[in-house]
């Protein structure tokens, strides 16, 4: 997909990766975009510095959503991206994570890509074309070590990607997930122990890949390219991998500065 005079739509949108994601679609050419975000104040001032529009938008519930799709529609007559970029961290593994936490990372990272694509599909499919850009992690690919809530949602918003794309791919609908490693925004730390980065981006870079990626129209969005060999790696032997998660999770337990 080309981005000139198009129309996207970026939820968890004031924050680094949003408002990156806003400033690279307007550079490449985009009509308009609309931030959307939990905080009124925060998607507002973000959108007014960056020169878009912004509306405030719970993603887990799903009348939300659905109000920000059709304002959307009803100020600009399509949508031809929506990027169901919201999240955050969720710490703890099992029996450290209670169901509370579990529960809002299933919200956060599945059921907003879900509540997204049921309220943007209808107009896109009239239309013959549509682009839905959802982002995981590549923690849904692999594994974040002590991370359960995270990793397990992460993984399951990358097979709804997955599924999205395999029902509707026929219809003109795209779709891709953008899954990186660390990105330096308020959310990440300044690096990241474990073994689980290869380096901290800046989300600017984040974002210029996510244009490529779309022109290309990939499935994967990985801004961390390493990601790929590791995935195929765990593809080619799933036991190895696992062996060495493990060994590398016992290292962290013996170093936890590492």
């Amino acid at each position: 997909m080309e981005l000139t005079d198009r129309v996207a739509v970026i939820t968890g949108g004031s924050g680094g990766i949003g408002q990156a994601m806003a400033r690279a679609f307007l550079a490449a050419g985009a009509r308009t975009v609309v931030l959307a975000d939990l905080d009124e104040t925060a998607v507002n001032d973000a959108a007014k510095d960056i020169g878009c529009e912004g509306m405030p938008c719970n993603v887990t519930d799903e009348s939300q959503v659905r109000q920000l799709i059709a304002t959307t529609l009803e100020r600009h007559g399509q949508i031809d991206l929506l990027c169901s970029n919201a999240g955050a961290g969720g710490d703890g593994v099992l029996t450290d994570a209670d169901n509370a936490v579990w529960q809002n990372q299933w919200e956060l990272h599945v059921m907003s890509h879900l509540y997204a694509a049921r309220a943007a599909l209808p107009s896109m499919l009239a239309r013959g074309e549509g682009y839905l850009l959802n982002t995981a992690s590549a923690a849904g690919l692999l594994a974040a070590l002590g991370s359960g809530p995270y990793t397990v949602t992460k993984a399951a918003a990358v097979k709804l990607a997955e599924f999205l794309a395999i029902t509707h791919g026929d219809d003109g609908i795209r779709v891709s997930v953008l899954c990186p490693q660390g990105v330096n925004t308020p959310m990440a730390p300044k690096a990241l122990g474990d073994g689980q980065t290869d380096g901290i981006i800046e989300a600017s870079a984040l974002a210029e890949v996510v244009v490529e990626a779309l022109r290309e129209e990939r499935f994967y969005v990985l801004p961390h390219p390493e990601v790929e060999d590791y995935v195929r790696r765990k593809g080619d032997n799933v036991d190895r991998w696992l062996n060495g998660m493990r060994r590398l999770r016992r290292q962290s337990m013996a170093d936890p500065s590492a």
